[in-house]
Formats: C-alpha cells, structure tokens, sequence
C-alpha cells in the first residue's frame, strides 16, 4: 500500500488497529487522527478512578510507542473525507492520503433535549475533560442528581457516594440496566445502591431544569418532584459519531453500517469499535456494541484483514464489566435473547444464566469473577442446553471444565 492506512479516532479501537497492523508485520504508513487535546488514552477510568482522585490519564500505550513504531500521531480532528481521491482533511489544513481508512470514531455523550440543558452544572460524561469538569462537584454534602439508570449513571452515582454528595439516580423506565440486563440483575445492582445511600427513583420521566442566577438548581420530575441539584449528571445513553462518514456518502444507521468484514460499501473504508453498525447478512439484524472487548476485537480483525491473516468473517463473543463501587457486575452474552433465568447463589457471589429455547445465551455474574471467566471459555466454544447444566446443578465452572477435558481429549 503505497499511500497507507489512515485512522480516524484514537480511542481503544483506534490505537489497537494500529498496534495489531505492525505486529502482524505491516510495514507501510500507519496515520493515527485524534480528536482530542490529550494522547490517546483508556476510557474505563474515566467514569470510576478519575472521578475520584485528581489521577492523570491512563496512556493506551507509552508515548514512545508511536515513534518506535512510525505511527503518525495527529492530535486534530478530521473534517472530511474524499473518497474519490482517497484523502481526510483534518482541522488545520493538514490532508492525508489512504489505501484503506479505518473509521474508529467511537460515540459521544446523548445530550438532554430540554430548555436549560446548556446551563454551567449541567453536565455528561464520555471524555477525560468531562471527569475533570464533574470531579469538583463530586463533594460532600453536594446534591447530585444523576438522570440515566445505565452504567454511566450507576458508575457516577457510586462514585459520588463515595466522595459523599448526596445522589438521587432517576431512571423513566421501572428497572435499571433494562436493556443489558435481567430482572434479577436489575433488582441487585438497585438494593446495592440504596444500601450505599442512593436515592434511586424509578418510573420518573424529566420535566424540566430548574436555573437560577446562570446555574441549574433543581430537576423537575413528572410526578411533580422537584430535586434540589448542585449538578445535574446527564447519562442517558451515547450517540455514535458517523458524521464524518454519513457526510462522505457512506450508509448509516444507528452507526456506520459495516458487514460482516467490518467493511462498509466503499471496500476501501472500514468502521470499528463504538461507532460500527454491523448488518447480520442472514436476518439483517444490525448489533453496535459499546465495549473495550468490542473495540479490541474488531480492530485486530481489520488488522488481519488487511495483512491477509483471516479469510473468514467477523465473530467474537462480547463480554463486558462494570465496577460500582463494591460491586462489580460481569457478563458474557452469546445471544442478547434470553426466555428463562437461572440464579446462582453462593454467599456474596450472584450469577444469573440466561437461557433462549433451552440454551445457554449469557451469563450475568455479581462479585463473581470465577464463574465470569468460566462462561467466556464455555460460550466461546458452545452453548450448553438447560439441561447440561441441569446435570451439574447449574455450576458453569463445572461445565467449562468438563468441556475443556473432553476437547483436550478430542
């Protein structure tokens, strides 16, 4: 590739491309854009450890690595892409030229459509300048009301608690992680946070921000609430940034639309990470997943795709973690489909396995990192009926292992 590869965002999905491509032994020009003030940077901690202590970003890799590497760090945004001369013009003037353009441009914090929602107090979070601008808040005494039962939200609620403002979390639907969880799930992450002191209400739609003197001062709720605030966090939900793409004359929807190949209709543009939309080619089923795994994935895909490392189709097992507080939730999910739960109990340590027409689709594990680990390796191969389980009284770890003895056998 005389012109090489150029990546647009520098977020997990981003760097790792870039990273895999020299590893899988590619030798031409890598440009890296970034969109962002600070190097490229983990964004785990910004919702958990930078909420609660004046801690620097966590570099995705040391800064050396883009030199040792000759990977071309460009800390602008892009603009536009042409993709009749295969160029990204990047804020500045600078303009750089592709072979293959690899779209990694995440997603951006869903913003409240209501009147005062651009008052100082009112805030999101996605960026590392989003938890410096919250941290100061994050105060005792302070009132914070955290709008979103997602696991934003939840992570700010816990990590306010713990700096001890006082925290009401309002969620419009009547359980919290509706979308990503059980029912079972849901009602333990819930009695988790009103035991640490959060006041959760649920089944409250937002009727308005209250300001005074340049400031938000309160949240009106439907019911008729009016919730005293010193911060109002918004954390209803992340839009994909497909802007760039959709401006270029690329499909989207919900994201940038990739196939199976991660490749969009233009076979020179690939999307990856927190913006792809990728279309099932036998139900049409369009899956975009939020994740470090998700983003890591994908990215090494694209790497050996272009380094002619795979001649199949995308695939991998999602899993995702969450920490709040004492409480870390886990999951695996082979299908998001589930009809019936199974809970397994074993003092602290909670798991739920979710099961679609008698087999295993997910497992969603509290404080129960054995069990996590154990359903990855397990769904990574099969999904196990109800049955199976059944027989070894619904231990995954048992089942994995069994699995994995008979395969080594095999």
């Amino acid at each position: 590739m005389r012109d090489g590869v150029v990546v647009v965002g520098a977020g997990q999905a981003g760097v790792q491309v870039a990273d895999a491509l020299r590893e899988r032994g590619y030798s031409g020009p890598i440009t890296l854009v970034a969109g962002e003030p600070d190097p490229p940077y983990s964004r785990p901690p910004v919702s958990k450890e930078m909420l609660v202590a004046d801690t620097p970003v966590e570099p995705l890799r040391p800064a050396s690595f883009y030199r040792e590497q000759g990977i071309t760090l460009v800390p602008a945004p892009a603009r536009r892409i042409d993709r009749d001369s295969r160029t990204v013009h990047i804020s500045g003037g600078m303009v750089a030229r592709y072979d293959h353009l690899v779209l990694a441009t995440g997603a951006r914090a869903r913003g409240l459509d209501l009147p005062h929602a651009d008052l100082p107090g009112v805030l999101t979070l996605r960026t590392a300048e989003d938890a410096r601008a919250l941290r100061p808040y994050l105060r005792p005494g302070a009132r914070i009301v955290v709008l979103g039962g997602g696991f934003i939200g939840l992570e700010v609620a816990s990590a306010a608690r713990a700096q001890g403002a006082d925290v009401v979390l309002v969620e419009r639907g009547r359980r919290l992680l509706a979308r990503a969880v059980s029912e079972t799930t849901s009602a333990a992450v819930a009695e988790h946070h009103r035991a640490t002191g959060v006041r959760v209400a649920l089944g409250e739609q937002i009727a308005g921000l209250v300001g005074e003197r340049g400031r938000v001062t309160a949240v009106r709720t439907g019911s008729g609430r009016v919730l005293a605030a010193d911060a109002v966090v918004v954390g209803i939900g992340a839009v994909p940034d497909d802007e760039l793409a959709r401006s270029a004359g690329l499909p989207t929807q919900s994201g940038v639309l990739v196939d199976q190949w991660l490749t969009t209709v233009d076979p020179r543009i690939s999307a990856i990470g927190d913006c792809a939309a990728v279309r099932e080619p036998l139900t049409g089923a369009i899956t975009r997943l939020e994740s470090v795994q998700n983003a890591a994935d994908q990215a090494r895909f694209v790497a050996d795709l272009l380094t002619g490392g795979t001649s199949r189709p995308y695939r991998a097992l999602p899993w995702f973690w969450s920490d709040q507080g004492t409480l870390r939730l886990q999951m695996v999910l082979r299908s998001p489909h589930h009809d019936r739960t199974v809970t397994v109990r074993n003092g602290a340590r909670t798991s739920v396995l979710r099961f679609g027409e008698g087999l295993l689709t997910g497992v969603e594990s509290i404080n129960d990192p054995a069990t996590h680990q154990a359903a990855r390796r397990l769904l990574g191969h099969a999904a196990p009926s109800q049955a199976e389980l059944a027989e070894v009284d619904h231990d995954v770890k048992v089942l994995a292992r069994r699995v994995h003895q008979e395969q080594r056998v095999a």
